[in-house]
């Protein structure tokens, strides 16, 4: 088996983490990968608590062109082409940082590109909601994601467009800024009712 066999075996395992503190590297680069480790999906727990009862089921699957780990800050950075995928939920960007906690659950995520994206199913009813901005931040405690730059969302036929965007994954608020000469849009499709009121 050679180098590159040996190191997906290390990913695809729960001592992924353990085997790099063991090797006394701070930092280990990476090939481009596609993980769906146990010790990868005990992390991401805590997005699998805003999707969907069937995404939270399914496997999560990143695929970068590389990979960064810190064990000193607990950082994870991934560039190059990075996607994240569960389900109906799907992460893209050029760059993704995710910081860890001591339980290896993740704390925060953010993607930078131009644009990032992300989309999930929230409910049934509310359908996809569609976001891109330069940079996106994931708050994982409360579920609150944050676009910004350029800063687009759409959900049921509406839409939302400023320089900063917060949307809640639990509940489906949203709060738009302007910044600059960027003012805030918002776009609502017509009413679907075909009932109409006579004048007799």
């Amino acid at each position: 088996m050679n180098k590159r066999s040996n190191m997906q075996a290390l990913i695809n395992s729960n001592q992924y983490l353990n085997t790099l503190k063991e090797m006394g590297s701070p930092m280990l680069n990476l090939p481009r990968v596609a993980l769906c480790a146990t010790a990868v999906i005990a992390s991401m727990a805590s997005i699998q608590a805003n999707a969907l009862p069937s995404d939270a089921q399914q496997p999560i699957r990143l695929l970068a062109d590389r990979a960064t780990y810190s064990e000193r800050t607990g950082v994870t950075s991934y560039s190059g082409d990075v996607t994240i995928t569960q389900g109906t939920l799907k992460l893209a960007a050029d760059n993704i940082t995710v910081n860890l906690s001591d339980g290896r659950s993740i704390q925060s995520a953010v993607a930078t590109g131009r644009p990032a994206t992300m989309q999930q199913v929230v409910t049934k009813e509310k359908g996809l909601a569609k976001g891109q901005a330069n940079k996106i931040d994931y708050n994982a405690q409360n579920g609150i994601v944050t676009l910004t730059g350029n800063a687009k969302l759409t959900q049921n036929g509406a839409s939302f467009a400023g320089n900063v965007i917060r949307y809640s994954l639990k509940v489906g608020d949203v709060e738009a800024t302007s910044g600059g000469s960027q003012r805030v849009e918002l776009i609502f499709p017509p009413s679907q009712s075909n009932s109409r009121t006579g004048i007799r």
